[in-house]
């Protein structure tokens, strides 16, 4: 039996950003992908200290250690752009990862140096992203477990 994948999000701070949308707004408005540079992501998104085995390395963004399924991210194609939200925030325009860090584990542990990366324009990337405080229409995560305290 073959359903329907949830919808794909990510989260950030208050913020939630549709990758679904984000995708579409890209297959309605092809671009040819920018070039991005592999290591100064990995280190920004800590992926350099992931797989450091001390404890106190904590990444202020990007995925914990115990988060990052490694065996699927080496199994990952490397050629599917990932993608990157701009924001604007005093006049300046700042690059946010949204999608792709399976890609850019394996390509930094493999030596690559650039991936492929599908940019979104500050409107574009205004049309993505929802407001998690106030609902913003994200679906509800559906719940992993059962609860017992019923």
């Amino acid at each position: 039996m073959t359903g329907q994948r949830p919808a794909q999000w990510f989260y950030f701070g208050p913020w939630a950003f549709s990758i679904d949308e984000a995708q579409a707004l890209i297959a309605d408005h092809p671009r040819e992908p920018a070039s991005l540079n592999v290591a100064a992501w990995a280190n920004a998104y800590g992926l350099t200290h992931i797989d450091d085995p001390d404890p106190r390395t904590v990444s202020l963004i990007g995925p914990t250690r115990d988060s990052l399924d490694r065996e699927y991210a080496m199994g990952t194609d490397l050629t599917k752009p990932v993608l990157v939200a701009t924001l604007e925030a005093d006049g300046e325009l700042t690059p946010l990862f949204i999608d792709g860090v399976h890609r850019l584990y394996r390509a930094w542990r493999e030596g690559v140096t650039h991936l492929p990366a599908y940019v979104l324009t500050v409107a574009e990337t205004q049309q993505i992203k929802r407001n998690r405080i106030v609902g913003g229409g994200i679906t509800p995560r559906r719940r992993t477990r059962q609860r017992h305290d019923r």
